[in-house]
């Protein structure tokens, strides 16, 4: 069984998770063109790779990021959902692993 360990509740089964989608910065909808806007909404990067992705433990409804390796399927780290906030998505000190 995979485990997922959360920044709030610890290691637990995966399958007490939700995927919440990857974490992308969406353009500003005031500014920006209608082409632009309908790229961020309809279109997603499906290279491998390390990603930034939104979970949620179902129990707690804690939200939180984990840097996941979509090309091997490894979590690299987790991290609380201020890290998005508080721009620390590049830094891994601190972060759950």
């Amino acid at each position: 069984m995979k485990i997922l360990v959360c920044p709030l509740n610890g290691p637990r089964p995966v399958t007490e998770f939700a995927y919440g989608g990857e974490i992308r910065r969406s353009p500003d909808p005031d500014t920006c063109s209608d082409a632009e806007w309908s790229s961020y909404v309809f279109n997603r990067s499906g290279s491998p790779g390390a990603k930034y992705e939104w979970w949620c433990h179902i129990a707690s409804g804690f939200w939180f990021v984990v840097l996941r390796d979509t090309l091997r399927d490894e979590v690299i780290a987790t991290f609380p959902a201020e890290a998005v906030r508080q721009g620390l998505l590049t830094e891994t000190r601190g972060a759950a692993r």
